[in-house]
């Protein structure tokens, strides 16, 4: 039977490594995933304005294994300098790629879009760089879910976005985590909530345990409540799905497209042209694959439980900071439950 993991965090995959660093003032932030050793990553974008940075090399046709850190950060194409932050400070400690006697650090990235949520954005330099190398510097098993790291900025349809993680363990003894900074466009909570969209899969009351509500109208699209100057720019859920265990990059690949269906069940709706919507696929190798595609089917379908869980964590514990344009879960619902 599965069960949540000790911490219920991304961090309960073996060797997986997570940090954060945000500015408030500036209302954007950066999360980083690295590992006590180079991983195996694929990735998936089903998302239509998608900002990355080195995800070539993680197709399975390309040369390179492994990577060592992955970047998820807000600040739409300037967030991606987030990556040259990271890299810098492993090359600082000799990792990376090893090209005789260079090492080239690996730091695949991807990016959301909060530029125009609020925040103090005339920086003289970007900041972003910065912030990349802080979170590296602070990676830990524990990290806290919300206004943090790549979701501080973050916004839904309705109310802010957040951080998000979640973990399962399965009855093989295989680990699967996710983390999820959730910037939709769509919304997690149906109609004007309280009840997230991923009710059917919360695990006790890790978002409330308010249960499924049904639509007003199932074919209605949520009212956005975003300002109408960028409410079609200011998207993009951006995700890491981790397990340890064994997979090739191309079965990492397929393990980040089964994610996605947690993603589509969590946001409504989710993966629109104005999205830039994209899942991470780890492995740590700890553990080898009993039997290919039967473990491959549960770990895929672990990895989108995984991810819903994670979405409406990341908006339920969003926190209200000064000049937010929207609400958060909290404070629109928790009092009144």
């Amino acid at each position: 039977m599965m069960h949540v993991g000790a911490q219920n965090l991304i961090t309960d995959v073996d060797g997986i490594l997570v940090g954060n660093a945000q500015c408030q003032q500036l209302k954007s932030g950066v999360s980083v995933l690295s590992a006590d050793a180079p991983f195996i990553a694929g990735v998936s974008v089903m998302g239509g304005a998608p900002g990355t940075r080195e995800t070539d090399c993680l197709q399975p046709e390309n040369l390179v294994d492994q990577v060592d850190a992955l970047v998820l950060s807000g600040g739409s194409a300037f967030g991606l300098d987030a990556a040259s932050g990271v890299a810098d400070a492993l090359a600082r400690q000799n990792k990376g790629y090893q090209v005789g006697s260079v090492s080239v650090p690996i730091v695949p990235a991807a990016i959301l879009f909060d530029l125009l949520n609020g925040g103090d954005k005339q920086w003289p330099s970007n900041p972003y760089k910065a912030l990349g190398e802080q979170a590296f510097n602070h990676l830990t098993k524990e990290f806290a879910l919300g206004s943090v790291g790549a979701g501080t900025g973050a916004t839904t349809a309705t109310l802010k976005g957040g951080l998000g993680s979640a973990s399962i363990v399965l009855p093989n003894g295989y680990t699967v985590g996710a983390l999820v900074a959730v910037n939709p466009h769509g919304s997690a909570v149906v109609d004007d909530g309280p009840n997230f969209w991923a009710a059917p899969y919360e695990v006790g009351n890790e978002y409330g345990g308010l249960g499924v509500a049904s639509p007003s109208n199932s074919l209605a699209m949520p009212v956005s409540h975003k300002r109408a100057a960028f409410e079609a720019k200011s998207n993009t859920t951006i995700a890491i799905v981790a397990t340890d265990a064994v997979l090739t990059k191309a079965q990492a690949k397929r393990f980040a497209v089964a994610a996605h269906d947690g993603m589509a069940r969590a946001l409504y709706p989710s993966h629109t042209l104005l999205d830039g919507d994209l899942v991470f696929g780890v492995s740590t190798a700890r553990k080898a694959l009993a039997s290919d595609i039967p473990d491959l089917l549960v770990l895929g379908h672990a990895a989108s439980l995984c991810l819903a869980r994670a979405i409406a964590r990341g908006v339920f514990h969003a926190t209200e900071h000064n000049g937010d344009i929207l609400p958060c879960w909290r404070s629109q619902h928790l009092a009144s439950n």
